[in-house]
C-alpha cells in the first residue's frame, strides 16, 4: 500500500495557498470601470505620447496640430467604446487563466481515463501493472467536473464575458450567432455539460469498483463486465469529447469553426494523459514502490509519448495548412489572430510539442532513461499547457495578454488539488491489480 507522504501532502497544500492567493490577486486587481481602464492606457503610453508630441511640434504647423485636436475630439465616442472594449478583455483575464488550469487539469485526467478504458477493450497485457496509477489520475475527473460545471454556471450569470454568445445583446446585433443560438444557448450548454461529465464520472467509478472487486472474486465476471462496458464507453467517450471541445472551447471563438478541432484537443489530451502516468509512475518508482513497473513498461509509455507528439503535430499541421490553403476570411480570421498577437507561444508550442520530444525520444535506448523521460515529461506537458492557452485567450482577452500573477498562480493552484486528490486515491487501494487475468503477463513483460 502507498503511504501520502506528509512532505507531499505539504507540498500540495502550499500549492494550494500559494495559488489561491495569486489568483484572488488577480481578480482584486483587476479594472473594474471603464475609468480605470482610460487611467492604465494613459500611463502605458505616457512617454510614447511626449515623444510623439515633441515630433509632431517638430514637422507640423499649429493649423495641422489643431485640425488632429479636433479630430480626436470627433472620435471620443469611439474610444470610449475601446475602452470598455478593453475593460471586458482585462476583466477576462484571471478568468480566462483560471478556466486554462481548470480545463488542463481535467484534460490530463478524462484523457487518462480513455486510455485505461481502452486497455480493457483492448484486452492489453503489459499495462496491467499502471492500472492503480491511472486510476488515481483519474479520480480528479470528479473533482474537476464540479470545478469546470461551477465555473460554466458562473459564466451564465455574466460574471465574465468569455462566452461571447452568452450575451443577449451580442446575440440580438449578431446574425451569425443568433443562427446557432439553437445550439448555443445556457440551459442546453449546461445541460450537454451535466450529460458529458455523468457519463464520464459514472464509468470512472464503477471501472474502478470493478477492478478492486475483481482482486478478490473466484472468477473472472467483473473482468467480462468491465471490458464490455469499456468498449461501450469508448463509443460515448468519442462522441462526447468532439462536443465538448466544441463547447467548451471552440465556441469561444463562435464565428469560427473546424472540422478537426475535436481530434486536436484530443490529440493534445492524450499525450498529456499519457505523460502524466509516466511521471506518476517514475515517481513512485523512485519512492521505492511499483517494484513490479519495469523499463519496458516505462519505454512503451514514452513510445506513445513520442507517438502521440506526432499524432497532434498531424492534426496541428493539417488543421492549420488546410484554412491556410484555403484562406476563406471567415476561417483564416483564428489564425491571424495568433500570428499577430501569440506569435511566441503559438509557433513556440511547435518546438515544446514537437522538436523536442522528437529529438529526445525518437532513440529507443532514450526511453528506458528515467530522468530522459521526466525532462521530456515537463516540456511536453508545459508545451500543452502552453497549447490550451493558445485555445482560449485570443477569444478571451485578445492583445492583452501576457504570463503573469493570475496566470501561474491558476496552475499552482489546480495542480495543488490535483496532487492531493491523485495520491489520496493512490493511498486507498494495493497499488497492484492482481485480479486481472493478464497480471503475470505484465509483471514479465519485456520488449
Amino acid at each position: 500500500m502507498y503511504t501520502f507522504s506528509s512532505k507531499l501532502k505539504t507540498v500540495a497544500f502550499a500549492l494550494m495557498i500559494i495559488g489561491f492567493l495569486g489568483v484572488a490577486y488577480g481578480f482584486f486587481t483587476a479594472p473594474s470601470s471603464v475609468e480605470d481602464v482610460q487611467l492604465i492606457m494613459k500611463d502605458s503610453h505616457e512617454a510614447h505620447g511626449e515623444v510623439a508630441e515633441t515630433h509632431v511640434n517638430e514637422t507640423h504647423d499649429v493649423t495641422e496640430t489643431s485640425h488632429e485636436v479636433d479630430s480626436h475630439e470627433a472620435d471620443s465616442h469611439s474610444g470610449d467604446e475601446h475602452a470598455e472594449h478593453i475593460l471586458h478583455l482585462l476583466q477576462n483575464k484571471p478568468w480566462s487563466a483560471l478556466y486554462v488550469a481548470l480545463f488542463f487539469f481535467f484534460m490530463i485526467s478524462l484523457g487518462t481515463l480513455a486510455f485505461y478504458a481502452i486497455q480493457h477493450a483492448a484486452q492489453a497485457g503489459w499495462s496491467v501493472v499502471l492500472f492503480r496509477v491511472m486510476e488515481a489520475i483519474t479520480s480528479y475527473l470528479p473533482v474537476g467536473a464540479i470545478l469546470l460545471f461551477v465555473f460554466f454556471v458562473l459564466s451564465s450569470l455574466h460574471l465574465n464575458h468569455l462566452f461571447t454568445w452568452m450575451d443577449p445583446e451580442v446575440v440580438a446585433h449578431d446574425e451569425l450567432i443568433a443562427n446557432k443560438s439553437g445550439y448555443l444557448n445556457v440551459p442546453f450548454f449546461l445541460i450537454r455539460a451535466a450529460i458529458y461529465m455523468v457519463g464520464w464520472i459514472w464509468y470512472q467509478r464503477h471501472s474502478r469498483k470493478l477492478t478492486l472487486a475483481q482482486d478478490n472474486a473466484t472468477d473472472l465476471s467483473n473482468y467480462t463486465k468491465l471490458f464490455k462496458r469499456s468498449a461501450a464507453f469508448l463509443v460515448f467517450f468519442l462522441v462526447t469529447e468532439s462536443m465538448m471541445s466544441w463547447d467548451w472551447i471552440m465556441s469561444l471563438d463562435p464565428h469560427w469553426f473546424s472540422t478537426l478541432f475535436g481530434w486536436y484537443v484530443f490529440a493534445s489530451m492524450i499525450v498529456s494523459a499519457i505523460t502524466t502516468i509516466a511521471l506518476v509512475s517514475i515517481y513512485l518508482k523512485g519512492k521505492g514502490y511499483l517494484e513490479f513497473v519495469n523499463d519496458s513498461h516505462l519505454h512503451d509509455l514514452a513510445k506513445f509519448m513520442f507517438g502521440f507528439s506526432v499524432f497532434w503535430t498531424y492534426l496541428w499541421f493539417s488543421q492549420f495548412m488546410l484554412i491556410w490553403y484555403a484562406d476563406i476570411p471567415e476561417e483564416v480570421t483564428y489564425f491571424v489572430t495568433r500570428f499577430n498577437d501569440y506569435r511566441l507561444p503559438f509557433l513556440g508550442m511547435l518546438v515544446l510539442n514537437f522538436v523536442f520530444p522528437l529529438l529526445v525520444l525518437m532513440n529507443s535506448d532514450y526511453k528506458r532513461v528515467n530522468w530522459f523521460i521526466v525532462a521530456t515529461g515537463i516540456v511536453i506537458l508545459i508545451g500543452h499547457y502552453v497549447d490550451i492557452f493558445v485555445m482560449i485567450m485570443p477569444a478571451t482577452v485578445g492583445d492583452q495578454w501576457f504570463f503573469g500573477i493570475s496566470e501561474i498562480s491558476s496552475a499552482l493552484l489546480i495542480l495543488g488539488i490535483f496532487i492531493y486528490v491523485v495520491f489520496t486515491a493512490l493511498s486507498k487501494a494495493p497499488l497492484l491489480a492482481k485480479g486481472n487475468p493478464f497480471i503475470k503477463e505484465s509483471e514479465h513483460f519485456h520488449y
